[in-house]
């Protein structure tokens, strides 16, 4: 009887997860041809060639405790609970979305399947002794960053740096004044980039602030022009009433984001990986972030580091602003984003920091280190 085909179950819930777990499975097939997947994800995963059985498309909300969607994503949940029972998956490869993810997790190493959790929770951040929870729930932690594979050591979980997805996959705008013309940007005054966010949440609380800001922006400086960033996962509808209503043109990039953000002279930019993503292209940036009240509150309780932007925390120090809560807001972060504008000299050092966070993350190859980690867990015994 020929051998069973190795079948993995990959599990995203967000743009930046489908497009790590794609690109992690396309690695993964050139090592493995027969191997299989299945899963929960999106456009990406699925013309990677993983049978999607939940689309995730419209489930990148913060956590499972929004009301409005907690039946949607509970039935995902349960589906893909269901999945790994009957399946029966070689592996189950969890790509960020935390708390989904965790929950599955536990029930998927409670059935007796191997389990890999890429990008880690920032439980390094707040909550750390959730770290033991995890440990429980999985049979080994791939990172991203250095500086986490000794917390986790720490604690006796196995852990991989595997280093991060983006690495080595941004370039550099060469020409900017033709990617520009590419691109339908008008070549003359400073360009701001407008980043609200993947998730809805994030877009309903930011992007009026946003285009309020691009207004205090262009009272001071006519010439600036504006241009919001939208991620894959985004609806035009989530985006369409507040564009329309805008104080100030705003033009809207959906493809080459990464040419768009790095033809920008200052970007403003939603807490998360996108701050990576501006960080590699080295333009300088201000970082907004908002919560629902009643999460900031706990959330100031639990964390115990003293930034929230992965380029800080990264550099170990303040390098770009933040402005979180009612500090997000058009007066503080304008103001900023002019300095940005206004200012060479500061802009110059903003940059330099940013390239000390790009030789933090490293080279690339994040992908093919995490297939080949997949590998050797395939490869083990249960």
């Amino acid at each position: 009887m020929a051998e069973r085909a190795p079948l993995v179950m990959l599990v995203a819930g967000e743009a930046s997860g489908d497009q790590h777990a794609a690109a992690m499975f396309r690695e993964l097939r050139s090592l493995i041809p027969q191997v299989r997947g299945i899963g929960m994800g999106g456009s990406a995963m699925r013309e990677a060639g993983i049978d999607i059985r939940v689309d995730s498309t419209g489930l990148g909300v913060i956590g499972l405790a929004d009301a409005r969607h907690y039946g949607e994503i509970r039935r995902a949940l349960e589906a893909m609970k269901n999945l790994a029972r009957t399946e029966r998956p070689d592996l189950l490869i969890c790509v960020d979305y935390k708390e989904f993810n965790f929950r599955l997790a536990r029930a998927a190493k409670a059935a007796g399947i191997k389990v890999l959790f890429y990008v880690s929770p920032q439980v390094w951040a707040w909550r750390p002794g959730r770290v033991k929870d995890y440990g429980r729930a999985i049979d080994h932690m791939a990172v991203i960053f250095p500086f986490e594979v000794p917390f986790y050591e720490r604690h006796g979980i196995p852990v991989t740096y595997v280093g991060h997805p983006l690495a080595g996959k941004i370039a550099l705008v060469a020409d900017v004044g033709r990617t520009r013309r590419e691109l339908g940007l008008d070549e003359s005054g400073p360009w701001v980039g407008l980043l609200p966010g993947s998730r809805g949440n994030e877009i309903r609380r930011l992007l009026p602030m946003l285009l309020q800001t691009a207004a205090r922006i262009a009272g001071e400086r006519p010439d600036a022009r504006f241009v919001l960033i939208q991620a894959p996962s985004v609806a035009d509808a989530l985006l369409a009433a507040e564009l329309e209503a805008a104080p100030v043109p705003v033009r809207v990039v959906k493809d080459r984001r990464h040419d768009a953000l790095g033809c920008c002279d200052a970007v403003i930019t939603t807490s998360g990986t996108a701050t990576l993503e501006v960080a590699l292209l080295g333009v300088p940036m201000a970082i907004v972030y908002k919560l629902a009240p009643l999460s900031y509150w706990l959330g100031r309780l639990l964390v115990t580091i003293p930034f929230i932007g992965l380029p800080n925390i990264l550099a170990g120090r303040k390098i770009v602003q933040e402005f979180i809560q009612h500090e997000a807001n058009a007066e503080a972060v304008g103001t900023e984003a002019l300095r940005i504008l206004n200012e060479p000299g500061y802009a110059l050092r903003i940059r330099g920091d940013l390239a000390e966070v790009q030789r933090t993350l490293g080279e690339g190859g994040g992908s093919r280190r995490l297939a080949e980690l997949a590998e050797t867990l395939l490869g083990a015994p249960r």
